[in-house]
């Protein structure tokens, strides 16, 4: 376990948990939180055993509520000799990941919590989770965040939390796509448990190139994404796990992957 006081990370089995640990203050944004969830998802991806990132917020108050306002000044300065921000570029980092992430949703997530949301590859929440963009009621908008959300939620949607800024539930946002599953909050943990090992079970290998085919297609017109898919999938046929799964099924056994 790694306590940097902004965030904690441990591993548990072959999950890799990153805890924003600012519970007092509703877990909000700072430099040390970005920069520790940063490095998380590197050490996730350093080391080979892990196979899942869980990205959570102490407490049961707050997943994240967003920038930390307290010092206003500190939270919109910019460093304008400087191309990229370090939460557009944590952004960046999540969506370049070969391995998947869960966001364990136990607490209000607002603005800049709202991208760490969208970050991940799946999530899961407590139903008394609130939700929101409230950027335009101090004055700004939910620029990074957009650049997620507008892909999982319907615009409409979009539209309407962005330039109101009024909070909404988790039902709305599980039927928006925010969510994969709504729980009370007493089987929070049990149900990430259970979606964590539904994925430690596969092809590490399938999964790593699977999501980076994903994001490879994304922006691919069909034909292109067509000509793209039909190519990795004969590569992918040609690696060790694909082999050791198909002699498994012939064997009436469970696979034994390697990762290779």
């Amino acid at each position: 376990m790694t306590d940097t006081t902004a965030i904690i990370t441990e591993k548990r089995g072959q999950a890799f948990w990153i805890t924003i640990n600012r519970p007092e203050k509703r877990n909000a944004l700072n430099g040390d939180v970005i920069a520790g969830i940063t490095k998380g998802y590197r050490d996730a991806h350093d080391d080979k055993d892990v196979r899942v990132i869980v990205l959570t917020g102490a407490g049961d108050k707050a997943f994240c509520a967003g920038a930390d306002l307290q010092n206003s000044g500190a939270a919109f300065a910019m460093d304008h000799s400087k191309p990229n921000v370090d939460y557009a570029d944590l952004l960046r980092l999540s969506q370049n990941a070969t391995k998947p992430a869960i966001a364990r949703v136990g607490g209000v997530c607002m603005a800049g919590g709202m991208g760490l949301l969208c970050m991940t590859d799946m999530a899961v929440a407590a139903d008394h989770v609130v939700f929101g963009l409230p950027e335009v009621k101090v004055g700004v908008f939910p620029m990074q965040v957009l650049s997620l959300l507008q892909t999982i939620a319907p615009p409409r949607l979009v539209n309407e939390w962005a330039l109101t800024g009024e909070p909404f539930d988790a039902k709305a946002a599980q039927a928006a796509g925010l969510l994969n599953y709504v729980v009370p909050a007493a089987e929070l943990d049990a149900k990430v448990d259970w979606l964590i090992g539904r994925i430690v079970d596969k092809s590490p290998t399938a999964i790593r190139r699977g999501k980076y085919a994903m994001r490879a297609i994304a922006s691919m017109s069909f034909d292109e994404s067509i000509a793209y898919t039909e190519s990795q999938i004969a590569l992918l046929a040609m690696t060790e796990d694909a082999k050791e799964g198909l002699k498994a099924f012939s064997e009436k056994r469970k696979p034994v992957w390697t990762g290779k």
